[in-house]
């Protein structure tokens, strides 16, 4: 069933919330921009479903003349929480219509859908078993995997509106699709699974980005995670290192250049290419 949007009834409930008896005009329309966002974020997972051009212009129209001001900031928030469930940025792709696409932060097939046709992307679930793989020291068990999972709501064998059933996503397409090594551990019993990162997903993003991306998940600052940063970061400064070597640069170091690098600052690839890099060198 397709979403409808009626901007008419939707103008007018804002307009009786707005000037309900006994509310204050600042507070009761300033609670009407969540709603905006909220309103925003179906309407961008409803286009990107049906593979359905985003413009400007239809989002002007749907937040209405009279918040047309706040338009960057209720684009803002719905983009921002697309980001947190779906790890997908939404990004304009054309400048002369301002047009723009929900674009996968890896390069999942479908732009994220995984299988061929309409849908929403599946790039959260598999960030969010690269983090915990990574945390977990760089394997984990399924039943590592589901725990972390059922705090999302998310169950083997239950069919979920976001991912399908999550099982046959996790086990089998994620891991034909070689992001992911499943690999019985040695005389388990009963015989159980760990799951691993493999070589096309350390292309594909970094320690850092899923790190940053539970980060933002779980709502937590950064220093949650501290000792797996300082491990990234540590990785960081060693790359550094070695490119200077490589590049044949003995020029002095500036003051203050081999301070730790920004996470939000970091390339993709950073981290496991670092990895590469150290092994080859040493």
């Amino acid at each position: 069933m397709e979403m409808r949007f009626d901007k008419d009834s939707e103008s007018q409930d804002e307009k009786r919330s707005c000037f309900s008896e006994g509310s204050s005009p600042e507070n009761s329309c300033s609670d009407i921009l969540p709603m905006k966002a909220d309103l925003l974020e179906k309407f961008l997972l409803h286009k990107y479903k049906m593979k359905q051009p985003i413009l400007k212009e239809d989002m002007l129209k749907l937040i209405g003349e009279d918040y047309q001001d706040q338009f960057a900031d209720i684009f803002k928030k719905a983009s921002e929480r697309i980001e947190v469930v779906f790890a997908v940025d939404v990004k304009e792709i054309n400048s002369s219509n301002h047009s723009y696409d929900l674009v996968s932060k890896m390069n999942l097939p479908n732009n994220g859908r995984v299988h061929i046709g309409r849908g929403l992307p599946k790039t959260g679930l598999l960030m969010n078993i690269l983090g915990l793989i990574f945390i977990k020291g760089n394997h984990a068990t399924e039943e590592d995997i589901w725990k972390f999972l059922n705090k999302m709501g998310v169950y083997p064998g239950k069919k979920y509106f976001i991912y399908g059933e999550p099982r046959k996503l996790i086990m089998k397409d994620f891991v034909q699709l070689q992001y992911l090594e499943s690999r019985q551990v040695p005389n388990s019993d009963p015989p159980w699974c760990e799951l691993l990162w493999v070589p096309k997903a350390h292309t594909e993003t970094s320690n850092m980005q899923v790190l940053e991306f539970l980060d933002k998940v779980k709502d937590k600052v950064a220093s949650a995670f501290s000792p797996w940063y300082e491990e990234a970061l540590q990785d960081v400064e060693t790359a550094q290192a070695i490119d200077i070597v490589r590049a044949g640069t003995s020029a002095p170091a500036r003051q203050g250049s081999m301070a730790p690098a920004s996470p939000t600052s970091l390339k993709a690839e950073d981290f496991f290419i670092i990895k590469i890099k150290t092994m080859t060198s040493q």
